[in-house]
């Protein structure tokens, strides 16, 4: 018998520009590294840090980017699905935040935890409508950026 899903916890981030395009991830999973997806910047809450926190140190962690907890916008949607990353099955409850931000921007993988490193490879700002014909994570991707572009839209 299976050991039931890890429950997961996380803060995302969807950068989103002026021009209504969403600043992703390129990944892979080190169990399966020949397949690559894009996703979107976050990872786990640690201990008693607040969503918002833990979205801005994933921020940092994972672009080299600072931003304050104030320019995030929403949550713009909380998302529930189960998942499978380096061989452990998890139930991820994910809640994403949007972020205004220029595509002139500098991403840098400089502070990436040690798990991160080689399975981080990359970045690139995406239309939802483009997203759709790439390999993503989750499912659901193009319709959580909706949901971000929407709501940077409501916050202007």
């Amino acid at each position: 018998m299976a050991a039931p899903p890890l429950r997961r916890v996380t803060a995302r981030v969807l950068p989103v520009s002026p021009d209504g395009t969403v600043l992703l991830l390129e990944e892979r999973d080190p169990a399966r590294p020949e397949r690559h997806y894009w996703s979107s910047i976050g990872g786990a809450v640690d201990g008693s840090e607040s969503l918002r926190d833990a979205a801005v140190r994933e921020m940092f962690e994972e672009t080299g980017l600072v931003v304050a907890p104030e320019d995030l916008v929403g949550p713009a949607s909380t998302v529930e699905n189960a998942y499978t990353w380096n061989g452990v099955h998890y139930l991820g409850v994910h809640t994403y935040f949007a972020l205004p931000l220029s595509t002139e921007v500098e991403v840098r993988f400089d502070h990436l935890e040690a798990e991160e490193v080689g399975n981080v490879l990359g970045s690139g700002w995406w239309s939802v409508e483009a997203i759709d014909e790439l390999e993503h994570e989750p499912p659901m991707l193009s319709e959580i950026m909706r949901a971000a572009v929407a709501a940077m839209e409501e916050s202007r």
